[in-house]
């Protein structure tokens, strides 16, 4: 038997109700875009009494939002100095979007051959639930369970390593990945890729799958250009 994975997965539309979102997550959200919309710009030190103070809130949930920050690569985090945010340029990004649309690839292609029926049926529940968000044009509810879409097909490959280097490199890129939902437009074609990359996985295609994937990761990182030119 294929080893599992402990990326989790959403297994019936009663679980894919929205979470209510923690206040620590509600600030690194609008950290990230900030940083994403250079609004805080590389360099600057994101000083925890400042932001405590601007949010309203204890020292705690800005320490955490801050510490989530650093494993997106968004900021640094140097002892005794405190919190900056970081550089990271056209050219490393460009970088991490190729290794994510080859690693995702392979495993869509690897769902394609390995998903039980189960995993089958709960990623097409998945992208039936993405509909709603997407047709009330709600782009942080379909980032949500676009993020647990992607942890189905993880998952469906039965290669845990593959699985955690993924998400790994994925959870850098999800600031990046989660701003281009507010391109014109891009929800509805969000929604057509995914419902290809479901039908080859569904067929079985390796290596249709896998094709798919990689085109709808390419087409976020255009997305994401055109979100950062339209600023």
């Amino acid at each position: 038997m294929p080893p599992t994975t402990r990326v989790p997965i959403v297994s019936t539309k009663a679980e894919m109700k929205p979470a209510s979102r923690t206040r620590t997550e509600d600030i690194r959200l609008q950290l990230a875009d900030e940083i994403v919309k250079g609004d805080l710009t590389p360099g600057t030190q994101l000083d925890e009494m400042g932001l405590a103070a601007r949010f309203k809130v204890s020292r705690t949930p800005i320490r955490e939002a801050l510490r989530q920050l650093e494993t997106s690569g968004l900021v640094e985090l140097k002892p005794h100095r405190g919190c900056f945010v970081t550089y990271l340029s056209a050219e490393k990004l460009q970088e991490m979007f190729v290794a994510m649309a080859e690693m995702e690839a392979i495993c869509a292609g690897l769902a394609a051959i390995n998903m039980t029926r189960k995993e089958r049926r709960d990623l097409e529940a998945l992208l039936e639930a993405l509909a709603e968000p997407m047709r009330k044009g709600d782009p942080q509810r379909y980032h949500e369970l676009n993020e647990e879409f992607h942890n189905a097909i993880y998952a469906g490959s039965h290669n845990s390593y593959l699985a955690d280097l993924t998400l790994a490199t994925r959870r850098r890129l999800a600031p990046f990945r989660r701003a281009q939902f507010r391109t014109l437009g891009r929800l509805a074609r969000s929604q057509a890729e995914h419902t290809d990359i479901v039908e080859a996985i569904l067929r079985g295609d390796r290596d249709a799958a896998a094709e798919v994937m990689r085109s709808h990761i390419d087409t976020v990182r255009n997305a994401f250009d055109t979100y950062v030119e339209q600023l």
